[in-house]
């Protein structure tokens, strides 16, 4: 069944909850809808007190190591690390205390290729049991195409059954923002949801638009309760208002 699983999203330096698709390198800036004054590890800690488990910490950028090192030091094996991860600082981050390590722009080449000996030496760097891939993705026609370098550049992998049977070998758990609806609060990616269940081989998480526990339902609906889910800006803990985090503990709680 769905379960809901907690981010801590890192910009900056700060935990912020951001609009993906104005995520770029250059510009003003990312769309923030939120900036808190509250250090990452207090964000560990709560989420350690209510048992979500599989949460994960993604650094947007640089000038994030330290924050991602606070939370993960606040619950050692409790939350996963993503962003700038790659084959020789792999194992530095399980040391920290992540439980997983999330990849993906360090598996494709600067045009996007998707590069399959990066991943065979992620795999016997750290084992699969231990890799998260991110196939967070945006919407290109009828499909989805994997996004990486902050869901700026687009590869040459697509979201589709064949793709996640590919992969699903050499990893623990996908991890998929739908960046074109990821900050917005508008719901769902019901068909990508829907995409995901289908396959439904080995566990993943969604996260993206997400604006009521009615979405949350949604995903566990759409998904086959085997896909499941972030929420951020919606969120209360993250300033937001069409989410309780109190509702979304005792969603986990729940008898299955």
């Amino acid at each position: 069944m769905t379960r809901f699983r907690p981010c801590i999203d890192l910009h900056d330096g700060k935990v912020k909850q951001i609009v993906g698709g104005t995520l770029s390198d250059s510009g003003p800036g990312p769309k923030e809808n939120f900036v808190s004054d509250q250090s990452p590890a207090s964000f560990a800690e709560k989420f350690r007190a209510d048992a979500l488990t599989g949460g994960h910490v993604i650094k947007l950028g640089p000038g994030n190591d330290e924050a991602a090192r606070n939370a993960l030091g606040a619950w050692p094996g409790g939350l996963q690390i993503g962003g700038g991860i790659h084959a020789s600082n792999a194992k530095e981050w399980l040391d920290a205390g992540a439980s997983h390590v999330i990849v993906t722009s360090a598996l494709f080449d600067a045009n996007g290729k998707f590069l399959p000996q990066v991943l065979e030496d992620l795999v016997q760097t750290i084992g699969a049991e231990r890799l998260v891939i991110d196939l967070s993705c945006r919407k290109v026609g009828e499909g989805w195409v994997v996004a990486m370098n902050r869901w700026q550049t687009l590869t040459d992998l697509t979201i589709s059954a064949e793709t996640l049977d590919s992969l699903a070998p050499h990893c623990a758990e996908f991890l998929i923002h739908a960046a074109d609806v990821e900050g917005l609060c508008r719901g769902i990616d019901a068909d990508l949801v829907a995409l995901l269940g289908n396959w439904g081989k080995i566990p993943m998480t969604y996260a993206g638009g997400a604006a009521s526990l009615q979405d949350v339902e949604a995903v566990q609906q759409a998904g086959n309760g085997k896909v499941d889910v972030t929420v951020g800006s919606a969120l209360d803990l993250f300033g937001g208002t069409g989410v309780r985090y109190d509702e979304l503990v005792a969603w986990n709680q729940r008898d299955f």
